[in-house]
């Protein structure tokens, strides 16, 4: 495939890596920040556009605070899938992602700290699942894997992941 070239397929999701599902970035300039498994979260320091993070409340210039968090989640789902002829891995960005999930990576991570193993439930939703996909070349020249940049599911009655782990769970989707 040509560094430019996106082919488009069918496949079947064969299996997904529920361990890290998503990623944090600055909200100003989308660059990845350090993950902090430290509780309270601590203050991170974004190097390219020099803004600190603090997930609880942006200082704004005229003094208070803004409710806009200088951090937010984006999805980063790296999984197998199965065409006809082979089962290689691919990684889905934000907005392919979120036609799967149903909801922003933030949305999935706040409901996955209330409903334990949700991570691991979306997997299991989405296996066998069969999507037609277009495929590119990372763009970045470290990158590994096949970038999934549209993604449609086949299945007629298709639910976003997100709408099924509130049934299971017999959360309201206002909630």
């Amino acid at each position: 495939m040509e560094v430019d070239k996106r082919t488009t397929t069918i496949c079947t999701v064969v299996a997904i890596d529920h361990t890290a599902l998503y990623y944090t970035v600055c909200s100003f300039c989308e660059r990845a920040l350090p993950e902090t498994n430290t509780a309270p979260p601590s203050v991170t320091h974004c190097d390219h556009c020099n803004f600190t993070r603090n997930t609880s409340a942006v200082p704004h210039r005229g003094g208070g605070s803004t409710s806009h968090p200088s951090s937010k989640r984006l999805f980063r789902v790296l999984m197998s899938v199965a065409t006809e002829t082979k089962v290689f891995e691919v990684v889905m960005f934000d907005r392919a992602a979120r036609v799967l999930f149903g909801c922003s990576a933030q949305d999935f991570a706040d409901f996955a700290k209330l409903h334990p193993f949700s991570g691991e439930t979306a997997s299991k939703i989405l296996e066998g699942e069969m999507l037609k996909v277009t495929l590119s070349k990372p763009k970045n020249g470290n990158a590994q894997h096949q970038r999934v940049v549209s993604v449609v599911p086949l299945k007629s009655g298709f639910r976003p992941v997100i709408d099924t782990l509130r049934e299971l769970h017999g959360v309201r989707p206002d909630c």
